[in-house]
C-alpha cells in the first residue's frame, strides 16, 4: 500500500501547490514511483486532449508524470456542475466513485502519493466532497498548510480541524507557511506551545518570499488580455515592483528598481523613448521588465518606431486607466506554471533548504 500525504489547507492562497510541487520534488530523490493526485479540481483546463483541473496538469508537465494523468484528476468541476449536483443530475455517490477507482489504480503503481486539496476544509461540501471527505474516502492522513502568523493561525487551524476530527480524519502536521525570516523560530516556537496538547506536529514551510506570489510577464500579459510585443525571450522574468511613470523622465529613470514594470501612459514621448534606449544597456535591462501603455492618445510614430526597434516588451491598452492596471497587477497573486521556470528553480532550492522529508515521511507512516 502506498504512502499518502494529503496536503490541505486553511484558506487559499497558504501554499498547498507549492508545498506538493516541494513535497514531490523531494519524494522523487527517496521513492522511485510518486504519484500526485487532485481529487476535486474546481479549475478546469484541456490539457494533453483531456480536461483536467490546472494543478495535476502542472505536476504532470513539470515532472514528467503524464502516464498517470488518467488519473490525477478524476473529479473536475466545470460551469454548472454545481447546479446540476443539487438537481440531482449527478449523484454525488457517482463523483465518490471516481475518486475512489483514480486513486486505486494510482496505488498500484506508486509508492507514495501526495494528495492534494481544494481550498479549505470545508470546499466541496455542497456536493458531499468537502476535503476532509476525501481525505476520510481515501483512509490519508493530513498536513495542513497554514499562514506565518500566531493567533491568527491557531484559530484557522482550529477552525478547519473541526470538520476534520467530525469525519475521523487524522491530522498528522501542520506546516507554518509564508514565515517571517526574522521571527520564523518565534513564530514557531509559540505555535508549538499553543498545539501543545495535540497530536499533531508543527513544523516550518518557506520563509515569504514575495516572488513566489509575483507575476511574470506572461502572466500580466494573460490578466490583462493584452498581447505582448517585443522580446520574446523575457516572458518568464517575475516582476518584482510595478512602477507608474508619474515623475519626470529623468526621476522615473532614478528610481528604477531590479524587474521593474512601468505603466507609462502613451502622451509621455520622452519617458517612453528614454526607456526603451535604456534597455539596451545592460545594467538597465536588469531593471527594466517591459511598459504597459495605456491612454486614448496615439504613440507618436517616431516614438512606436523606438519602441520596436529596442525590442523592449511592451503592452498597449486603451480600455485600463493607469490606476485600474496598477490595482489588477499588484492585486493579483500569481499561481505557478510549468513555464515559470524562475519559480520552479527557486521552490526546488527552498524545498531542499526548508523541508525535512524524512520528517515528514516518518510522520506519514502507514499505521
Amino acid at each position: 500500500m502506498a504512502r499518502k500525504i494529503f496536503i490541505a489547507a486553511t484558506d487559499q492562497n497558504c501554499g498547498k501547490t507549492t508545498t506538493s510541487l516541494s513535497l514531490l520534488h523531494l519524494a522523487l530523490k527517496k521513492y522511485q514511483r510518486v504519484g500526485f493526485i487532485k481529487p476535486l479540481g474546481p479549475k478546469p483546463i484541456e490539457f494533453r486532449g483531456i480536461s483536467v483541473d490546472k494543478d495535476p496538469a502542472l505536476m504532470a508537465e513539470v515532472f514528467g508524470l503524464e502516464e498517470q494523468l488518467p488519473f490525477m484528476s478524476p473529479v473536475v468541476l466545470q460551469r454548472g456542475s454545481t447546479r446540476r449536483v443539487l438537481d440531482g443530475e449527478i449523484s454525488p455517490a457517482e463523483l465518490e466513485e471516481k475518486i475512489i477507482r483514480a486513486f486505486a489504480e494510482l496505488e498500484k503503481s506508486c509508492d507514495l502519493i501526495i494528495i492534494e486539496g481544494a481550498g479549505h476544509t470545508g470546499v466541496g461540501s455542497v456536493i458531499k466532497l468537502s476535503n476532509a471527505r476525501i481525505a476520510r474516502m481515501l483512509d490519508a492522513p493530513v498536513l495542513m498548510v497554514s499562514g506565518g502568523g500566531i493567533g491568527s493561525v491557531v484559530d484557522a487551524v482550529y477552525m478547519n480541524l473541526a470538520l476534520f476530527r467530525q469525519e475521523g480524519v487524522g491530522i498528522r502536521a501542520v506546516l507554518a507557511n509564508k514565515l517571517v525570516a526574522e521571527k520564523r523560530e518565534v513564530i514557531l516556537a509559540y505555535l508549538r506551545r499553543a498545539f501543545a496538547d495535540e497530536p499533531f506536529k508543527v513544523i516550518g514551510g518557506f520563509n515569504y518570499h514575495p516572488i513566489l506570489a509575483n507575476p511574470t510577464l506572461r502572466r500580466v500579459s494573460l490578466l490583462l488580455d493584452l498581447p505582448l510585443h517585443g522580446n520574446q525571450q523575457e516572458t518568464n522574468r517575475i516582476v518584482h515592483h510595478v512602477q507608474i511613470g508619474a515623475p519626470a523622465t529623468q526621476r522615473v529613470a532614478e528610481l528604477l528598481q531590479e524587474n521593474s514594470l512601468l505603466i507609462v501612459t502613451s502622451s509621455r514621448d520622452e519617458l517612453l523613448v528614454t526607456l526603451a534606449n535604456l534597455y539596451q544597456i545592460p545594467e538597465y535591462r536588469a531593471r527594466i521588465i517591459g511598459l504597459v501603455i495605456p491612454g486614448l492618445a496615439p504613440v507618436s510614430r517616431i516614438t512606436q518606431l523606438i519602441l520596436e526597434r529596442s525590442n523592449i516588451p511592451y503592452m498597449r491598452t486603451q480600455s485600463y486607466s493607469t490606476a485600474a492596471l496598477y490595482q489588477i497587477i499588484t492585486e493579483d497573486v500569481s499561481k505557478t506554471t510549468a513555464e515559470d521556470t524562475q519559480k520552479l528553480e527557486l521552490i526546488r532550492s527552498l524545498a531542499e533548504k526548508r523541508l525535512d522529508f524524512d520528517e515528514i515521511d516518518a510522520l506519514f507512516a502507514p499505521d
